[in-house]
């Protein structure tokens, strides 16, 4: 009987010793995840902490944090076991989980009011303000088209999660319809359509002389001594630098380091060595624009330009009052997965795409960079492009015409580019991997259209 119990007890010291081992790495990105979460949630989408812990993060262990909401300080603490972690809100800036940099210097970062150089009129019809157009256009079914919208608002499979949907067509919005909670004022999180964005920064930069070609190798002084120097930005662009990546969100992976582990995203991504030759091979990596964007930087004389340039010259002239591009700890706008704006801002971005980099008389973009952004890159098999998704093999969006490019971020947020329809749609929720049906949602969006 007492050996039982000895042999019992050593058994399941053993379990919890393995249990600790497996969990702790795991602890900073469960708890980093969370505060995260929780805090941009809170500041920028102005939620109740309720709902983002039922709706958002009620799953796997970042179930089991528990958060402490200080809004005076503009911090979030999330804990777990005997992890923590803080994430720290700044004007301007969004919210930021502390790694590796000091909370004082955070909070030191130039002040910047992103509004200011918004070319946005509450009062002007769309896009250049909120009135909406009421005259319709003939060949839109709009009852078939109601119904596609309405469909999507789902409570299961295969529309489950949908928090927005908004249709543009020849530049008019003929469907918007948002879940309950959610309108067309509230910021949501782009996740990797934040990709497109930093594609359309490299393009104005390039625009105004910053970067002479994107087939020109990076200027990354930690790669100078090795092959990983004739890294072009087209490269990168087109997800096939060659770098080792691992993109597993399920798991301790490259992409979950990054984002949450560690305070300099761009750093972290840079040391990964070669594993393939360089515009060989496909192999998608969000750390890849938080290099890019770390490179941008060294572009500017001061912090202030580096950080007004994305609401200078994207966000502002769009008039996307409400974007915010968030940065790491290290004061890098993290171009893989952090801006939040309206729906209503995304559908003004997918706008600009469709008219090929104009808006409202000016050239945005630099002459044929949407052309090059929707091609497709070589390695990729017609999936993808530069920072969008092609549609070209048809493989994920059989029904959709193949000059379809899109932003696709985690969890089911979508902008789908049609040029061929002269439409954009946006879509944006909460639908975990195959909760969603893009296909069958586009399908019945398009056949609206006669």
């Amino acid at each position: 009987m007492k050996k039982g119990l000895l042999i019992a007890g050593a058994v399941l010291i053993a379990v919890l010793i393995a249990a600790a081992i497996y969990v702790n790495p795991l602890l900073e990105i469960i708890t980093g995840y969370g505060a995260k979460g929780m805090a941009s949630g809170i500041f920028l989408s102005q939620r109740e902490p309720e709902s983002i812990a039922e709706n958002e993060l009620d799953f796997s262990f970042i179930k089991y944090n528990q958060y402490n909401v200080d809004r005076k300080a503009g911090t979030v603490t999330a804990k777990f076991l005997w992890g923590k972690s803080t994430a720290l809100y700044k004007d301007g800036y969004g919210c930021t989980v502390i790694r590796d940099f000091p909370a004082d210097e955070l909070r030191a970062r130039p002040n910047i009011d992103p509004a200011k150089f918004s070319d946005y009129s509450a009062n002007a019809y769309w896009p250049k303000g909120d009135r909406v157009h009421v005259s319709r256009f003939p060949e839109v079914n709009y009852n078939t088209l109601h119904n596609a919208v309405n469909a999507a608002f789902g409570d299961q499979p295969p529309y489950f999660g949908t928090r927005a949907v908004i249709v543009v067509y020849k530049d008019r919005i003929i469907a918007e319809k948002y879940a309950d909670g959610f309108n067309k004022d509230m910021p949501l999180l782009s996740w990797s359509m934040a990709k497109s964005m930093t594609n359309a920064l490299v393009g104005i930069m390039k625009k105004d002389g910053l970067i002479k070609s994107v087939k020109n190798p990076l200027p990354v002084k930690e790669w100078q001594n090795d092959r990983r120097k004739n890294i072009t930005w087209n490269d990168m662009m087109h997800m096939s630098s060659g770098q080792e990546w691992n993109e597993n969100y399920g798991n301790l992976s490259d992409v979950t380091v990054m984002l949450h582990k560690v305070g300099d995203f761009g750093l972290y991504t840079l040391k990964k060595p070669l594993e393939d030759s360089i515009g060989t091979v496909w192999n998608y990596s969000s750390g890849s624009p938080n290099v890019l964007c770390r490179v941008m930087k060294d572009y500017f004389e001061t912090e202030r330009d580096y950080y007004e340039y994305p609401y200078r010259k994207l966000f502002g002239p769009l008039g996307m009052s409400s974007a915010i591009f968030e940065t790491d700890a290290s004061g890098i706008f993290v171009g893989s997965s952090y801006v939040y704006a309206t729906t209503r801002d995304y559908a003004r971005f997918a706008m600009l795409y469709l008219n090929k980099g104009w808006w409202l008389g000016q050239q945005i973009l630099p002459e044929g960079w949407t052309d090059y952004s929707s091609t497709p890159a070589a390695a990729s098999a017609g999936r993808y492009a530069s920072y969008f998704w092609h549609n070209k093999a048809q493989d994920l969006l059989p029904d959709v015409p193949t000059d379809c490019y899109y932003c696709r971020g985690h969890d089911g947020q979508r902008i789908f580019i049609i040029p061929s329809k002269d439409m954009a749609v946006v879509r944006l929720g909460y639908s975990p991997k195959g909760s969603f049906d893009f296909n069958l949602f586009m399908k019945n969006i398009l056949n609206a259209i006669e």
